[in-house]
């Protein structure tokens, strides 16, 4: 068997190819699955424990608002300063100090005593957080040189993030028919002891690290403008979910955030080490990644956010009975990014992707026609899940496309741009999505009132989907227009996602896909 350090010829003779991964690493990536599983988790984990939550601690509306997302917040905030200090310090050694905090800040947030305290244990943890995620992703470059082999240990990663996310919440109710609130938390100290204990022996370090040093100013202007942005972001969905208020003080947030961001930029084309650079972007195999990525991003969690209010509103499930009916969404997602490798080894990654996208488009612009009140749910459920196939092959092998095109050095900064490019595009598909939802919703209620829903019924009806639907058990016949009206609303958005990812899938194949006489990217 050829050691990792050792080099196998290729089957056509060409040159050295290289070494495959043998037990340890594998092993290794075992290992690196647990704090994926545990980062996913905590983003969902508290759902359904904040009501025994709210009894104990007693937090305002506000609070508990903080609680829930203020540990994504900080992960966004904090990813690009920790992606160049993976760089920096060696993504094991991060990944080390990382976990440790993780394990620590997780007892912390267990055995809180007021909802303040639990509010700041939660941002800690979105800190340790961000120092795991480009960790994570910079290992895999390091232990797998294979192609195929570090295409497959992606695509596990990713489906490892899509459990966690799913079972979170299953996972909170399982834990409190038996145990208090604090065990959604203690269940992260086992794996991230493990992985301590483990770590040393299964994981490789970086064997060339940067020596640049961190510009303190970047540092604040990069978690200023991300905390900014995602903050407002998801404000701006928040406010689409009753009647908030203007929303305008939500996007002077977002733009205040943009400009921050703007200064940022401009700050990294002076420095002589930039804690970003801006060269990374200007790699056309990254740029395309990144920009596919968002446009991904926005589409299909836009269609995805206002698919599961049509569960609840238009199907009139339970939120436990909606989750539920999610997971065939998440089986076949994951489906979809194990297929990816085996298939980017015989066609090419960005084949695979462009072709992903393609099935993307195609399920989403099948959910436009497919959606509608007569419509049973397991054929709609089998439509959206032409979506996960697609979106989970091409997401898989766009994460490879960034992070083996940076050099070895950068690996770190590039595994942070991608996740930031992943959270932009799911904040920014939130808000889109509720905010075409919303206008839709609106401009489908009927104009005026009748005998049996008189006019305040109807304006009162417009002023969200959930105000509609209590508006509606007064006035039983404003039921089925407020019902049609989310199902215009999600008819709409679906053919947005068809638009961006169609778009998404041509740059794609014109930017990256090899043509005759012309050799593909990387």
């Amino acid at each position: 068997m050829t050691r990792p350090d050792e080099t196998e010829v290729r089957p056509d003779g060409s040159g050295p190819a290289p070494a495959r991964a043998t037990g340890r690493q594998w092993a290794g990536l075992a290992l690196l699955v647990l704090p994926m599983l545990m980062l996913s988790t905590d983003l969902t984990v508290l759902f359904f424990a904040l009501p025994t939550l709210s009894a104990d601690l007693d937090p305002s509306a506000t609070q508990v608002l903080w609680i829930v997302h203020v540990y994504g917040f900080l992960i966004a905030g904090f990813l690009v300063t920790m992606g160049r200090l993976s760089d920096r310090v060696g993504p094991r050694r991060l990944l080390l100090i990382g976990s440790t905090a993780f394990a620590a800040l997780s007892a912390g947030a267990a055995f809180s005593v007021s909802a303040e305290m639990l509010i700041v244990a939660r941002a800690l943890l979105g800190i340790a957080g961000a120092t795991l995620m480009p960790s994570l992703f910079s290992l895999l470059r390091i232990m797998f040189h294979d192609d195929g082999q570090r295409r497959l240990a992606i695509a596990i990663m990713f489906s490892a993030f899509s459990t966690g996310g799913a079972v979170g919440p299953l996972l909170g109710g399982a834990l409190l028919e038996y145990f208090w609130w604090g065990s959604v938390f203690l269940i992260n100290v086992p794996p991230m002891l493990l992985l301590l204990l483990a770590g040393t022996r299964l994981l490789p370090e970086q064997p060339g690290r940067t020596d640049v040093r961190l510009d303190p100013t970047s540092v604040v202007l990069s978690v200023v403008g991300m905390l900014a942005v995602v903050y407002g972001l998801q404000e701006l969905a928040a406010a689409q979910e009753g009647d908030a208020g203007s929303v305008w003080p939500d996007l002077a947030v977002v733009a205040a955030g943009a400009a921050v961001l703007a200064a940022f930029v401009r700050r990294q084309r002076r420095l002589r080490d930039p804690l970003f650079d801006l060269a990374l972007l200007a790699d056309r195999r990254t740029g395309t990644a990144l920009a596919t990525l968002l446009l991904v991003g926005v589409g299909v969690v836009g269609t995805f956010y206002l698919f599961t209010q049509y569960l609840q509103w238009v199907a009139g499930l339970s939120p436990l009975q909606a989750g539920l009916w999610t997971l065939p969404y998440i089986v076949v997602n994951i489906a979809g990014a194990m297929l990816a490798p085996a298939l980017a080894a015989r066609l090419g990654p960005a084949t695979v992707v462009a072709a992903g996208l393609a099935v993307t488009a195609l399920g989403a612009a099948l959910l436009v026609l497919a959606a509608g009140t007569a419509t049973p749910l397991v054929p709609l459920v089998v439509t959206i899940c032409v979506v996960a196939l697609g979106q989970g092959a091409a997401t898989a092998l766009i994460s490879d496309l960034i992070i083996a095109g940076a050099p070895a050095g950068q690996t770190g900064s590039a595994a942070a741009a991608q996740e930031v490019g992943g959270e932009l595009g799911t904040a920014l598909g939130v808000a889109a999505g509720g905010a075409v939802g919303l206008l839709v919703y609106r401009g489908s209620l009927p104009g005026t009132g009748s005998a049996e829903a008189p006019e305040t019924a109807v304006r009162a009806a417009g002023a969200s989907v959930h105000e509609g639907i209590a508006v509606a058990d007064e006035f039983p016949a404003l039921l089925g227009p407020v019902r049609d009206a989310v199902i215009n609303g999600l008819q709409t958005y679906a053919g947005v996602a068809a638009f961006l990812t169609a778009v998404a899938a041509v740059l794609v194949a014109a930017v990256l896909v090899r043509r005759p006489g012309r050799s593909a990217p990387g």
